[in-house]
C-alpha cells in the first residue's frame, strides 16, 4: 500500500495535475449549480441508481440485467442529449454570457420583500389578479414565453398599474430577477396534474407548472376570491395572511426567518420574558 501511494506521489505533476483538478471540480460545481431546483436533479439521480444498478448486477453476476444494462450505457452518450438537452443549452448559453457565474436572489434589498408583500395583499383586497414569478437558483427564462421587457425597480405603484383590468398586458406573469422588474406579460407552463383543484384557475396552474420545472416561488392573487396564494415545489398552499406571507418569503430570500417568528410557528404564540 505505501509503494502504491509513493507511485502516485512521484509520478504527480504539482502545477499541471492541480490546474486539471481545479479545472474540472469547478465544472462539476458549475453543472451541480445549474441543475439545483430543476427536474434536471432528479433524472441525473436516476442515472446514478442506474450505474448503481449495473455495478450490483455485475458483482452479483444478474446476467440478464447486465446485458440490458450494459446495451443501455453503450448509448449513454446519445440519452443524456435527449434527456438533458435543455439544460445543456442552457449550459452553454450562460457558459456563452458568464461562465460559473454564481446564482443571485429575486431580492437586493429586504425592503423590496416588504413592498411585494403591501401590493400583493392591496392587490387582494380589490380583488385584482396577478402572478409574480421570484426567480431563486434555476434561470426560469428556458421556460417561461417572454412578454415586455422592463427592468424596473419593484414599486407597488408599477406592480398595481401591470395587474389593472384595463391593462393589455395584466393576463400574463411579471419575472423578478436579481432584483429587478425584469419583464411583464409573461405566459407561463400549465402544470398538468389531474388532481389540482377545480377551484383554482389559469393563474394558478400556471404557478403550480412554473414551480415543477424550476425552483422558482410564485405568488398568485385571486380575482375571483380575493386571496393570496404561494406556490413552490409543484406545490400551492393557499389563502395567507400577511404575516404567514412576509415569514415564507424571508425564508425563501431573506436567509433567516426572526426568532420570535419561529417560536410563534413552533408553539402556537410569541413567548417572551
Amino acid at each position: 500500500m505505501t509503494d502504491i501511494i509513493k507511485s502516485i506521489f512521484s509520478s504527480f505533476n504539482w502545477i499541471s495535475d492541480t490546474i486539471d483538478i481545479a479545472i474540472v471540480s469547478l465544472f462539476i460545481y458549475w453543472i451541480l449549480v445549474l441543475v439545483k431546483g430543476t427536474r434536471a436533479v432528479y433524472m441525473l439521480l436516476g442515472l446514478i441508481m442506474v450505474t448503481l444498478l449495473f455495478k450490483i448486477s455485475a458483482v452479483g453476476e444478474l446476467v440478464t440485467l447486465n446485458w440490458i444494462l450494459n446495451n443501455f450505457f453503450g448509448s449513454l452518450l446519445l440519452i443524456i442529449v435527449v434527456v438533458f438537452q435543455n439544460d445543456i443549452r442552457r449550459a452553454l448559453t450562460q457558459l456563452g454570457k458568464s461562465p460559473f457565474l454564481a446564482p443571485t436572489s429575486s431580492f437586493e434589498k429586504v425592503q423590496d420583500i416588504e413592498e411585494l408583500i403591501k401590493t400583493v395583499v392591496s392587490l387582494a383586497n380589490k380583488k385584482i389578479g396577478a402572478l409574480v414569478v421570484l426567480e431563486r437558483n434555476a434561470n426560469i427564462e428556458e421556460y417561461v414565453e417572454k412578454g415586455i421587457s422592463l427592468n424596473a425597480d419593484i414599486s407597488k405603484e408599477l406592480i398595481t398599474s401591470i395587474f389593472l383590468p384595463v391593462s393589455p398586458i395584466h393576463d400574463g406573469a411579471i419575472l423578478i430577477q436579481k432584483g429587478k422588474i425584469s419583464q411583464a406579460g409573461c405566459f407561463l407552463p400549465l402544470t398538468i396534474k389531474p388532481n389540482v383543484s377545480p377551484l383554482v384557475g389559469t393563474r394558478h396552474r400556471a404557478a403550480i407548472g412554473i414551480t415543477e420545472e424550476t425552483d422558482a416561488v410564485v405568488l398568485v392573487v385571486s380575482e375571483e376570491r380575493g386571496i393570496v396564494s404561494i406556490a413552490q415545489g409543484g406545490e400551492l398552499i393557499e389563502n395567507l395572511d400577511l404575516a404567514s406571507l412576509r415569514r415564507i418569503l424571508q425564508t425563501y430570500f431573506a436567509g433567516k426567518v426572526p426568532l420570535m417568528d419561529r417560536l410563534k410557528d413552533r408553539f402556537g404564540k410569541v413567548v417572551r420574558g
